[in-house]
Protein backbone atom coordinates (compact mmCIF):
# COMPACT_ATOMS: atom_id res chain seq x y z
CA UNK A 1 0.00 0.00 0.00
CA UNK A 2 1.60 3.16 -0.61
CA UNK A 3 0.26 6.93 -0.14
CA UNK A 4 -3.04 7.84 -2.01
CA UNK A 5 -4.34 4.24 -1.19
CA UNK A 6 -7.71 4.03 0.84
CA UNK A 7 -8.49 0.47 2.66
CA UNK A 8 -11.35 -0.31 5.33
CA UNK A 9 -11.54 -1.82 8.35
CA UNK A 10 -13.80 -2.78 10.92
CA UNK A 11 -14.42 -1.39 14.35
CA UNK A 12 -12.28 -4.41 15.90
CA UNK A 13 -9.71 -3.09 12.79
CA UNK A 14 -9.96 0.36 14.61
CA UNK A 15 -8.98 -0.78 18.46
CA UNK A 16 -5.62 -2.74 16.44
CA UNK A 17 -5.22 0.57 15.17
CA UNK A 18 -4.28 1.99 18.69
CA UNK A 19 -2.47 -1.04 19.97
CA UNK A 20 -0.17 -0.64 16.80
CA UNK A 21 0.61 2.70 17.21
CA UNK A 22 1.28 2.09 21.06
CA UNK A 23 3.53 -0.46 19.85
CA UNK A 24 5.28 1.42 17.53
CA UNK A 25 6.42 4.09 20.26
CA UNK A 26 3.96 6.08 20.07
CA UNK A 27 2.20 8.02 22.87
CA UNK A 28 -1.46 7.57 22.12
CA UNK A 29 -3.57 10.49 22.74
CA UNK A 30 -7.73 10.42 21.85
CA UNK A 31 -10.84 11.17 22.78
CA UNK A 32 -12.19 9.14 25.93
CA UNK A 33 -15.41 10.46 28.37
CA UNK A 34 -14.31 11.68 31.81
CA UNK A 35 -16.58 13.58 34.14
CA UNK A 36 -19.12 14.53 31.67
CA UNK A 37 -17.19 15.90 28.79
CA UNK A 38 -15.24 14.34 25.83
CA UNK A 39 -11.66 14.54 26.63
CA UNK A 40 -8.71 14.25 25.22
CA UNK A 41 -6.01 12.02 27.08
CA UNK A 42 -3.61 9.21 26.55
CA UNK A 43 -5.25 5.92 25.30
CA UNK A 44 -4.55 2.59 26.92
CA UNK A 45 -6.88 0.80 24.15
CA UNK A 46 -9.54 1.56 22.09
CA UNK A 47 -11.75 0.34 24.08
CA UNK A 48 -11.22 4.11 25.94
CA UNK A 49 -12.51 5.75 23.07
CA UNK A 50 -16.37 7.08 23.18
CA UNK A 51 -18.23 4.71 21.52
CA UNK A 52 -21.79 5.73 21.38
CA UNK A 53 -21.53 9.29 22.98
CA UNK A 54 -22.53 12.46 21.21
CA UNK A 55 -22.74 15.82 22.60
CA UNK A 56 -25.08 18.72 22.57
CA UNK A 57 -23.62 22.14 22.56
CA UNK A 58 -25.26 25.47 22.39
CA UNK A 59 -23.66 28.85 23.46
CA UNK A 60 -22.76 28.43 26.87
CA UNK A 61 -24.08 24.73 27.16
CA UNK A 62 -22.30 21.44 26.30
CA UNK A 63 -23.84 18.24 27.26
CA UNK A 64 -23.10 14.69 26.70
CA UNK A 65 -25.85 11.98 25.39
CA UNK A 66 -25.88 8.51 24.46
CA UNK A 67 -26.48 7.84 20.62
CA UNK A 68 -28.59 4.99 19.89
CA UNK A 69 -25.55 3.61 17.31
CA UNK A 70 -21.76 2.94 18.69
CA UNK A 71 -20.45 5.65 16.63
CA UNK A 72 -16.76 6.65 17.88
CA UNK A 73 -16.13 9.84 16.18
CA UNK A 74 -19.94 11.34 15.73
CA UNK A 75 -19.48 13.85 18.64
CA UNK A 76 -18.13 17.96 18.42
CA UNK A 77 -15.24 19.03 19.93
CA UNK A 78 -14.80 19.36 24.02
CA UNK A 79 -13.45 21.53 26.14
CA UNK A 80 -9.97 20.19 25.42
CA UNK A 81 -7.57 20.86 22.25
CA UNK A 82 -4.56 19.26 20.99
CA UNK A 83 -2.48 22.63 21.74
CA UNK A 84 -2.31 21.09 25.80
CA UNK A 85 0.15 18.02 24.43
CA UNK A 86 2.17 20.34 21.66
CA UNK A 87 2.52 23.43 23.43
CA UNK A 88 1.61 22.42 27.39
CA UNK A 89 -0.52 24.64 29.52
CA UNK A 90 3.07 24.80 32.46
CA UNK A 91 6.40 23.41 31.66
CA UNK A 92 9.76 23.85 33.08
CA UNK A 93 12.12 26.03 30.66
CA UNK A 94 15.30 26.77 32.56
CA UNK A 95 17.08 25.52 35.80
CA UNK A 96 19.40 28.42 37.63
CA UNK A 97 22.03 27.06 40.14
CA UNK A 98 23.79 28.61 43.12
CA UNK A 99 26.21 30.42 40.85
CA UNK A 100 23.44 31.54 38.57
CA UNK A 101 24.39 28.77 35.58
CA UNK A 102 21.83 28.70 33.09
CA UNK A 103 20.62 24.77 32.24
CA UNK A 104 18.15 24.31 29.84
CA UNK A 105 15.32 21.26 30.06
CA UNK A 106 15.55 19.57 27.10
CA UNK A 107 12.27 17.49 25.97
CA UNK A 108 12.23 13.98 26.16
CA UNK A 109 8.51 13.00 26.10
CA UNK A 110 7.87 10.24 23.73
CA UNK A 111 7.12 10.29 20.10
CA UNK A 112 3.08 11.39 20.26
CA UNK A 113 0.09 9.87 17.95
CA UNK A 114 -3.22 12.56 18.04
CA UNK A 115 -6.25 10.05 16.98
CA UNK A 116 -9.37 11.59 15.55
CA UNK A 117 -7.92 14.89 14.85
CA UNK A 118 -11.06 17.35 12.73
CA UNK A 119 -10.80 19.36 9.86
CA UNK A 120 -10.93 22.47 12.56
CA UNK A 121 -8.14 20.90 14.40
CA UNK A 122 -5.88 19.77 12.21
CA UNK A 123 -5.96 23.91 10.74
CA UNK A 124 -5.54 24.38 14.68
CA UNK A 125 -2.51 22.34 14.12
CA UNK A 126 -1.04 24.24 11.23
CA UNK A 127 -1.80 27.35 12.58
CA UNK A 128 0.52 26.62 15.09
CA UNK A 129 3.18 25.33 13.28
CA UNK A 130 3.97 28.45 11.52
CA UNK A 131 2.99 30.82 14.99
CA UNK A 132 5.39 28.52 17.53
CA UNK A 133 7.27 27.04 15.14
CA UNK A 134 8.17 28.78 12.08
CA UNK A 135 10.06 32.10 11.77
CA UNK A 136 13.42 32.98 12.75
CA UNK A 137 12.98 31.83 16.75
CA UNK A 138 11.02 28.97 16.36
CA UNK A 139 10.14 27.39 19.77
CA UNK A 140 12.59 24.48 20.34
CA UNK A 141 10.14 22.50 22.48
CA UNK A 142 7.39 22.66 20.26
CA UNK A 143 8.95 21.84 17.11
CA UNK A 144 10.65 18.67 18.75
CA UNK A 145 6.77 17.64 19.91
CA UNK A 146 5.19 18.44 16.07
CA UNK A 147 8.21 17.21 14.09
CA UNK A 148 7.76 13.84 15.34
CA UNK A 149 4.01 13.86 15.48
CA UNK A 150 1.93 11.06 13.70
CA UNK A 151 -2.08 12.43 13.24
CA UNK A 152 -4.30 9.94 12.45
CA UNK A 153 -7.22 12.36 11.11
CA UNK A 154 -11.22 11.79 11.56
CA UNK A 155 -13.52 13.41 8.91
CA UNK A 156 -16.73 14.96 10.23
CA UNK A 157 -19.67 14.02 9.42
CA UNK A 158 -21.88 15.18 11.92
CA UNK A 159 -20.68 18.85 12.93
CA UNK A 160 -22.12 20.15 16.13
CA UNK A 161 -24.41 23.03 17.50
CA UNK A 162 -21.54 25.56 17.76
CA UNK A 163 -19.66 24.55 14.80
CA UNK A 164 -18.78 26.57 11.77
CA UNK A 165 -15.18 25.38 10.22
CA UNK A 166 -17.26 24.95 6.64
CA UNK A 167 -17.13 29.08 6.58
CA UNK A 168 -13.82 29.05 7.59
CA UNK A 169 -12.56 26.64 5.26
CA UNK A 170 -11.12 24.47 7.24
CA UNK A 171 -13.53 21.55 7.15
CA UNK A 172 -15.70 19.07 7.77
CA UNK A 173 -12.96 17.09 5.57
CA UNK A 174 -9.01 17.04 5.96
CA UNK A 175 -7.42 17.01 2.79
CA UNK A 176 -3.47 17.14 3.94
CA UNK A 177 -0.92 17.01 7.18
CA UNK A 178 -1.86 13.58 8.37
CA UNK A 179 -0.79 10.31 8.15
CA UNK A 180 -3.92 8.43 8.14
CA UNK A 181 -7.61 9.76 7.57
CA UNK A 182 -10.27 8.09 8.67
CA UNK A 183 -14.03 8.09 7.63
CA UNK A 184 -16.72 6.15 9.70
CA UNK A 185 -19.53 4.54 8.58
CA UNK A 186 -22.46 2.91 10.72
CA UNK A 187 -25.33 1.52 8.53
CA UNK A 188 -26.91 -1.89 7.97
CA UNK A 189 -23.79 -3.08 6.11
CA UNK A 190 -22.26 -2.87 9.82
CA UNK A 191 -19.24 -0.58 11.43
CA UNK A 192 -16.23 0.69 9.36
CA UNK A 193 -13.27 3.06 8.62
CA UNK A 194 -12.53 4.09 5.61
CA UNK A 195 -8.61 5.00 5.97
CA UNK A 196 -6.99 6.93 3.71
CA UNK A 197 -3.06 7.08 3.26
CA UNK A 198 -1.25 10.30 3.57
CA UNK A 199 2.34 9.66 4.35
CA UNK A 200 4.87 6.83 4.06
CA UNK A 201 4.46 6.54 8.19
CA UNK A 202 1.04 6.13 7.64
CA UNK A 203 1.37 3.18 5.09
CA UNK A 204 3.91 1.15 7.43
CA UNK A 205 1.56 1.18 9.98
CA UNK A 206 -1.01 -0.12 7.64
CA UNK A 207 0.57 -3.06 7.15
CA UNK A 208 0.01 -4.38 10.42
CA UNK A 209 -3.72 -4.10 10.30
CA UNK A 210 -5.98 -6.57 9.04
CA UNK A 211 -7.34 -4.30 6.08
CA UNK A 212 -9.75 -5.02 2.81
CA UNK A 213 -10.07 -3.15 -0.27
CA UNK A 214 -12.26 0.13 -0.61
CA UNK A 215 -14.24 0.25 -3.39
CA UNK A 216 -14.79 3.26 -5.59
CA UNK A 217 -18.63 2.98 -4.38
CA UNK A 218 -17.96 3.21 -1.11
CA UNK A 219 -15.30 5.88 -1.13
CA UNK A 220 -17.34 7.96 -3.22
CA UNK A 221 -20.32 7.75 -0.69
CA UNK A 222 -17.97 8.53 2.10
CA UNK A 223 -16.70 11.44 0.65
CA UNK A 224 -20.45 12.63 0.08
CA UNK A 225 -21.37 12.29 3.73
CA UNK A 226 -18.35 14.24 4.30
CA UNK A 227 -19.26 17.00 1.94
CA UNK A 228 -22.99 16.68 2.97
CA UNK A 229 -22.46 17.79 6.44
CA UNK A 230 -20.79 21.00 5.65
CA UNK A 231 -24.51 22.04 5.14
CA UNK A 232 -25.53 21.17 8.33
CA UNK A 233 -23.48 23.21 10.89
CA UNK A 234 -24.62 24.62 13.95
CA UNK A 235 -23.08 28.14 13.28
CA UNK A 236 -21.67 30.21 10.36
CA UNK A 237 -19.42 33.00 10.01
CA UNK A 238 -21.67 36.17 7.92
CA UNK A 239 -20.31 35.78 4.25
CA UNK A 240 -18.74 38.97 4.27
CA UNK A 241 -15.18 40.06 4.46
CA UNK A 242 -14.39 39.64 7.89
CA UNK A 243 -10.90 40.72 8.76
CA UNK A 244 -12.20 44.15 7.02
CA UNK A 245 -15.38 44.22 9.27
CA UNK A 246 -14.00 43.90 11.93
CA UNK A 247 -10.98 46.01 10.91
CA UNK A 248 -13.88 48.44 10.30
CA UNK A 249 -15.42 48.61 13.56
CA UNK A 250 -12.32 49.22 16.06
CA UNK A 251 -14.39 52.82 17.46
CA UNK A 252 -17.69 50.86 17.30
CA UNK A 253 -20.28 51.23 19.97
CA UNK A 254 -20.79 47.33 19.71
CA UNK A 255 -18.02 46.78 21.44
CA UNK A 256 -19.77 48.09 25.05
CA UNK A 257 -22.38 45.81 24.74
CA UNK A 258 -20.24 42.92 24.46
CA UNK A 259 -18.37 43.69 27.41
CA UNK A 260 -22.33 44.07 28.89
CA UNK A 261 -21.79 40.47 28.81
CA UNK A 262 -18.18 39.43 28.97
CA UNK A 263 -16.84 38.36 32.25
CA UNK A 264 -13.50 38.87 31.34
CA UNK A 265 -13.00 34.99 32.54
CA UNK A 266 -10.34 33.93 29.40
CA UNK A 267 -12.38 30.71 28.99
CA UNK A 268 -12.10 31.34 24.94
CA UNK A 269 -8.53 31.95 24.98
CA UNK A 270 -8.07 28.51 27.52
CA UNK A 271 -9.98 26.45 25.01
CA UNK A 272 -9.07 27.94 21.26
CA UNK A 273 -7.12 25.81 19.54
CA UNK A 274 -4.91 28.46 19.03
CA UNK A 275 -3.90 31.45 21.17
CA UNK A 276 -0.43 30.77 22.20
CA UNK A 277 0.17 33.27 24.57
CA UNK A 278 2.27 32.51 27.74
CA UNK A 279 3.94 34.58 30.92
CA UNK A 280 7.02 33.44 32.18
CA UNK A 281 7.27 32.39 36.13
CA UNK A 282 10.73 32.20 38.45
CA UNK A 283 10.88 30.36 41.58
CA UNK A 284 13.25 29.56 43.86
CA UNK A 285 13.98 26.77 46.65
CA UNK A 286 14.03 28.11 50.47
CA UNK A 287 17.61 28.29 50.29
CA UNK A 288 17.60 30.70 47.45
CA UNK A 289 20.24 28.06 45.81
CA UNK A 290 18.46 26.77 43.16
CA UNK A 291 15.99 28.33 40.76
CA UNK A 292 13.34 27.08 38.35
CA UNK A 293 11.88 29.11 35.34
CA UNK A 294 8.19 28.24 34.19
CA UNK A 295 6.02 29.14 31.33
CA UNK A 296 2.30 28.51 31.31
CA UNK A 297 -0.52 30.08 29.30
CA UNK A 298 -1.46 33.29 29.40
CA UNK A 299 -4.77 35.02 28.36
CA UNK A 300 -5.39 38.50 27.10
CA UNK A 301 -8.20 39.13 29.36
CA UNK A 302 -6.22 39.07 32.27
CA UNK A 303 -5.54 42.61 33.68
CA UNK A 304 -1.77 42.29 34.16
CA UNK A 305 -1.22 40.99 29.72
CA UNK A 306 -1.47 44.45 29.04
CA UNK A 307 0.77 45.80 31.94
CA UNK A 308 3.20 48.25 31.04
CA UNK A 309 5.83 50.72 32.87
CA UNK A 310 3.53 50.69 36.36
CA UNK A 311 0.06 50.06 34.32
CA UNK A 312 -1.81 47.89 32.52
CA UNK A 313 -2.98 49.36 29.27
CA UNK A 314 -6.58 47.47 28.67
CA UNK A 315 -8.13 47.89 31.70
CA UNK A 316 -11.66 48.02 30.27
CA UNK A 317 -13.40 44.49 29.53
CA UNK A 318 -14.31 46.21 26.07
CA UNK A 319 -10.66 46.55 25.70
CA UNK A 320 -9.68 43.18 26.39
CA UNK A 321 -12.50 41.58 24.47
CA UNK A 322 -11.86 44.00 21.65
CA UNK A 323 -7.95 42.91 21.77
CA UNK A 324 -9.24 39.14 21.44
CA UNK A 325 -11.33 39.20 18.79
CA UNK A 326 -9.30 41.67 16.78
CA UNK A 327 -6.37 40.20 16.97
CA UNK A 328 -8.08 36.21 16.38
CA UNK A 329 -9.89 37.52 12.95
CA UNK A 330 -7.68 40.52 11.67
CA UNK A 331 -4.49 41.23 12.86
CA UNK A 332 -3.45 37.76 12.53
CA UNK A 333 -3.30 38.25 8.82
CA UNK A 334 -0.21 40.65 9.65
CA UNK A 335 1.62 38.44 12.21
CA UNK A 336 1.09 35.19 10.48
CA UNK A 337 -1.11 35.30 6.64
CA UNK A 338 -4.08 33.69 7.62
CA UNK A 339 -6.96 33.75 10.46
CA UNK A 340 -6.53 32.63 14.29
CA UNK A 341 -9.62 31.24 14.06
CA UNK A 342 -10.78 27.34 12.78
CA UNK A 343 -14.44 27.24 13.30
CA UNK A 344 -14.58 24.69 16.30
CA UNK A 345 -16.50 26.67 18.14
CA UNK A 346 -15.37 25.73 21.70
CA UNK A 347 -15.60 28.96 22.46
CA UNK A 348 -18.98 29.79 22.11
CA UNK A 349 -19.68 26.46 24.12
CA UNK A 350 -17.50 26.64 26.97
CA UNK A 351 -18.40 31.06 27.53
CA UNK A 352 -20.27 31.07 30.49
CA UNK A 353 -21.79 34.16 29.19
CA UNK A 354 -23.19 32.32 25.99
CA UNK A 355 -21.37 34.98 23.92
CA UNK A 356 -20.91 33.47 20.07
CA UNK A 357 -18.53 35.37 18.12
CA UNK A 358 -20.02 34.70 14.25
CA UNK A 359 -23.43 36.45 16.30
CA UNK A 360 -20.70 39.70 17.15
CA UNK A 361 -19.11 39.75 13.79
CA UNK A 362 -22.52 39.41 11.96
CA UNK A 363 -23.93 42.03 14.21
CA UNK A 364 -20.42 44.64 13.21
CA UNK A 365 -20.89 43.88 9.50
CA UNK A 366 -24.99 44.42 9.94
CA UNK A 367 -23.87 48.47 12.07
CA UNK A 368 -21.35 49.38 8.86
CA UNK A 369 -24.26 48.25 6.25
CA UNK A 370 -26.64 50.82 7.95
CA UNK A 371 -23.88 53.16 7.90
CA UNK A 372 -23.46 53.54 11.58
CA UNK A 373 -21.06 56.29 10.96
CA UNK A 374 -18.79 53.00 9.01
CA UNK A 375 -18.96 51.59 12.42
CA UNK A 376 -17.33 54.15 14.49
CA UNK A 377 -18.54 56.03 17.21
CA UNK A 378 -20.09 59.26 16.94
Amino acid sequence: MTVGDTVTIDRAGLDRLVTVLAGHGYRVIGPRVREGAIVLDELESGSQLPAGWGAHTQPGRYRLFRREDEAVFAHSAGPGSWKQFLHPPHRMTARLDADLNHQGVPDVSPPMAFFGVRGCDMAAIAVLARVLGGGAHPDPAFASRHGRLFVVAANCTEPGGVCFCASMGTGPGVSAGFDLALTERVDDRGHRFLVEIGSDAGARIVEDLATESSSAAEISAARAEVAAAAGRMGRSMPDVDVREVVHRSRESSHWEDVANRCLTCGNCTMVCPTCFCTTTEDVSDLTGEHAERWERWASCFEMDFSYLHGGSVRRSTESRYRQWLSHKLDTWYDQFGSSGCTGCGRCIAWCPAGIDLTVEVARFAELLENGDVAGERR
